[in-house]
């Protein structure tokens, strides 16, 4: 869990959050048990509002540059309040992996 809380903490220290998951998704992946190498990070901010998705996304990823090295994927949902209630506060479920059930 060293991974996801230095992601939360990152997270939470730069970012005025409305709602924040960050979920360790390793478990649905071909991959040693305890692994930390999946995320999905759905975070609402008003942060975001006038930023375009792709900017959104290099702000996370300038953010967790660090974890990033560690991470084989990671899944962004990055919303700002508005959107995230048109989208009745729900992030799309992730795909799942042929190489991991």
């Amino acid at each position: 869990m060293i991974i996801e809380q230095q992601i939360l903490q990152s997270v939470t220290e730069e970012f005025n959050i409305d709602f924040l998951n960050v979920k360790n998704e390793s478990y649905m992946h071909n991959v040693p048990e305890g692994s930390e190498s999946h995320f999905k990070l759905t975070l609402v901010s008003d942060d975001f509002a006038g930023k375009r998705l792709v900017q959104r996304h290099q702000m996370i990823y300038k953010l967790l540059a660090k974890q990033m090295d560690l991470i084989h994927a990671l899944a962004l949902h990055l919303y700002t309040v508005e959107e995230w209630q048109s989208r009745q506060s729900s992030a799309p479920l992730s795909p799942k992996c042929h190489g991991g059930e």
